[in-house]
């Protein structure tokens, strides 16, 4: 096999003579992947339509590109899977820390080795992750961290002038040299150093302390950015974006049932010990948290709800109700409402609020969106439900307050003295009736979306009673176990 080449002789004797530019590798490893059928970017969900296509066409047109779109749509991870399209290894010069071909070597170093050792010249073997190079584009990124610099050092030890190519220290493209060059936020980058990145590109020549410096590299450059920062925080300098062959616009997720699949696939909700059952309503509930956020004109559309809000909700949900389980002595972990209104800090540390927003606080409107997205889920699978018996109950006085450690059968129990309230969520199929703890959860659900439509009330404790009335109001409405709620 090539790979157990150890010298240019013995990799020419495998039959390798040549070898490829990394974009016509990616183009035929791509049209490959697409010919068996497989998925182009496995674990990114939601694109398949749209953003992949895009992709595909630009890689198999050999462009550099630019994903362009607002925080936690998947950008990076699209980058980092570029390198499924790459070869399992490639061969290079032992030794060039820029992964000179032996067929076609760039740096000094390269050259000179091949012309003293010939076909006795040292291959070495590089796997696909170590060809992928990523950068956080800041203010105060440099042409030396990009392209590199004069080493001193280097020229004291080899007796160089500081003017001879091989007292260059290189820079992260450089190294990325033969693989994926990956840049973040690519508008943050000052703009004399998207100048050096520039004509590294077009001419393949750049200017280190002044010295000019030949490197024809062989790199797919691939860029992320933010639109708001597009055109307001950085600039991308025209002739660099000029450049770039294909800008592709990123987007969150279309539907809720695609969120919910995102959502599901990421979340970390499979705990050691104890089984976890998580109602589907929940999982609706928890996905459309983010996109009432996104339509609210209190959150900056600008900076966007990341896809990262629901899938760290939906682990706190899970571990607020490990928690809960744990205490109890229960045998598995059945989330309820509670669990939601405890992952609050999930949702208010991912939001960027507008003036009006900060007025009413982050926590304020985290609540509103919770039952905002409680009621949205509730019109989606019962958009005809009579809650009628249910809003006078609570309208002639009573009052209930669920109490965080009931355990599920005594909380369906105490939800089946308030009027209709059960069989709503079982006339409607909201959740098995031999299931209490899913029972449970949609009656709080039905609950929830009241105190959305202002029927009823909510305490930030639990307690509802009946709209825009004291929350010290006399509990009316027959037994209910005292374990369960207190009044």
């Amino acid at each position: 096999m090539a790979q157990t080449a150890r010298t240019l002789g013995e990799l020419r004797r495998a039959g390798i003579t040549a070898a490829r530019s990394v974009k016509d590798e990616i183009r035929a490893n791509l049209l490959r992947r697409l010919k068996d059928g497989g998925p182009v970017f496995p674990g990114v969900v939601g694109y398949d339509d749209t953003v992949v296509p895009q992709i595909v066409n630009a890689l198999l047109s050999r462009h550099n590109f630019i994903l362009l779109g607002l925080r936690g749509q998947a950008k990076s991870r699209i980058l980092r899977s570029l390198t499924g399209l790459l070869d399992d290894e490639m061969p290079i010069v032992e030794g060039s820390e820029i992964n000179d071909s032996p067929f076609a070597p760039i740096s000094k170093f390269a050259r000179e080795r091949l012309a003293a050792a010939g076909d006795d010249t040292p291959i070495a073997w590089v796997g696909r992750d170590q060809r992928y190079v990523e950068k956080l584009a800041t203010p105060d990124v440099t042409v030396a961290d990009i392209i590199g610099d004069l080493d001193p050092i280097k020229a004291a030890r080899g007796g160089h002038v500081l003017s001879d190519e091989l007292t260059i220290h290189y820079g992260m493209l450089p190294r990325a040299n033969r693989g994926i060059f990956a840049l973040n936020e690519l508008p943050d980058l000052a703009g004399k150093v998207q100048v050096g990145l520039f004509n590294i590109m077009q001419e393949g020549d750049v200017q280190i302390k002044g010295y000019p410096v030949r490197l024809a590299l062989d790199v797919l450059l691939c860029f992320t950015a933010n639109p708001e920062d597009y055109t307001a925080r950085g600039k991308i300098i025209t002739p660099l974006k000029d450049r770039i062959g294909s800008e592709v616009i990123t987007h969150y997720p279309e539907d809720v049932a695609l969120g919910v699949a995102i959502t599901k696939a990421e979340a970390w909700t499979a705990r050691d010990g104890m089984p976890v059952r998580v109602s589907p309503l929940l999982e609706e509930l928890v996905e459309r948290i983010a996109f009432e956020a996104r339509d609210d004109k209190r959150i900056d559309r600008r900076s966007g709800v990341s896809q990262r809000m629901p899938i760290t909700v939906m682990e706190n949900v899970v571990s607020n109700a490990e928690r809960r389980a744990v205490r109890l002595g229960e045998s598995e972990i059945v989330p309820r409402l509670e669990d939601v209104y405890a992952a609050l800090p999930a949702i208010t540390g991912k939001l960027e609020l507008e003036y009006e927003g900060e007025l009413v606080g982050g926590a304020a409107i985290a609540r509103e969106l919770i039952r905002r997205a409680a009621d949205a889920t509730l019109r989606h699978h019962a958009p005809h439900a009579g809650t009628d018996d249910i809003v006078i109950w609570f309208d002639e006085g009573a009052a209930l307050q669920v109490a965080e450690d009931a355990n599920a059968k005594l909380l369906r129990s105490a939800f089946e003295t308030v009027p209709g309230l059960v069989a709503l969520v079982l006339e409607h199929d909201l959740a098995p009736s031999t299931d209490d703890g899913l029972t449970a959860f949609a009656c709080e659900l039905v609950l929830e979306a009241l105190v959305a439509r202002r029927k009823i009330s909510r305490s930030d404790r639990g307690r509802y009673g009946r709209a825009q009335q004291e929350q010290g109001r006399r509990r009316r409405g027959g037994d209910v176990p005292p374990d369960a709620f207190e009044g």
